[in-house]
């Protein structure tokens, strides 16, 4: 482990400090859009500091995490009103219900087909959703797997993590679902992403480790120097990293696609890290619970 300065990091403090801001993600007019898990809000941050935020129809919607979608608005799941949501870059904002009553809409991605899916995280279920709101729903073949975050795969399938059965798992955009199974016993996989070597990377937030996994079903096992640092949310940075919130220790992790790692202490003591993104400057852009963005700029 490397120790590094948090003189590198700036936070934005948002007017209301108990939003509780959680899914973060660059949109397509360079400003960084999050979703305010307990205000029922989604902010927005222009890269200059200006912070506006957007009501949403239903108060106690809960929204979770958000996507840019292929039409130009950003897309996010409620899980408390158990719809999905989209909003304009002038704040139009337009739900949709889903047909399973509380199925717990938790991750999103945009799929390789154009349109947006979405984990079920309580109903045992992937969603689809076009852009014009149409739901489908495929339920997966293992019960109470907790399906929890998801992505695009470069082999044109979704993949996801199953928190509960401790697996990773690969559905085609027919369906079609294979499950692989982890190493190490109840590691909790939670966040997702596609790496820059195209394999699948992924939080082990239960045993504090990084996973990596191959379309085949290959799994390599990472561990973290922090005890304690219970990793949640992981992105490809624009240096081709691995960069991964730690909420449990107050940390944002970097790790190389062979395992060096480094961290970098918040400033504010238990800021709670969830969401993290790839801006559009180059910088890692993340969501505390606390009530603030940071920004995290590599030297």
């Amino acid at each position: 482990m490397q120790a590094v300065s948090s003189s590198i990091m700036t936070e934005h403090p948002l007017s209301n400090p108990a939003a509780g801001p959680y899914g973060i993600v660059g949109g397509p007019d360079g400003a960084l859009w999050f979703t305010e898990i307990h205000s029922g809000r989604i902010g927005r941050l222009r890269v200059d500091g200006e912070l506006a935020s957007f009501p949403l129809p239903t108060p106690d919607a809960g929204p979770s995490l958000i996507v840019a979608g292929p039409d130009g608005a950003l897309w996010f799941t409620e899980y408390k009103a158990n719809r999905i949501g989209r909003i304009t870059t002038e704040g139009a904002v337009t739900e949709y219900a889903l047909p399973t009553p509380n199925a717990g809409p938790f991750g999103l991605t945009v799929g390789p087909d154009g349109a947006l899916w979405f984990t079920e995280s309580t109903a045992n279920r992937l969603g689809r959703i076009t852009l014009d709101g149409t739901v489908t729903e495929f339920p997966l073949p293992s019960p109470d797997v907790f399906p929890s975050t998801l992505t695009t795969g470069p082999d044109g399938a979704l993949w996801f993590t199953e928190n509960k059965a401790n697996r990773i798992g690969r559905m085609t955009t027919e369906g079609h679902v294979t499950e692989y199974a982890l190493p190490t016993a109840n590691a909790g996989p939670v966040g997702i992403t596609v790496g820059p070597d195209g394999a699948l990377w992924f939080v082990e937030i239960l045993v504090d480790r990084i996973g990596r996994m191959t379309t085949e079903g290959h799994v390599t096992e990472f561990p973290l120097p922090r005890a304690g640092a219970r990793p949640h949310a992981i992105v490809t940075g624009s240096d081709g990293a691995l960069w991964f919130t730690q909420w449990g220790s107050n940390h944002i992790g970097r790790m190389t696609t062979q395992g060096a790692v480094t961290e970098y202490a918040i400033p504010t003591p238990q800021a709670e890290p969830h969401g993290i993104t790839s801006g559009p400057d180059g910088a890692l852009w993340f969501a505390e619970e606390a009530g603030k963005i940071g920004r995290l700029a590599p030297g």
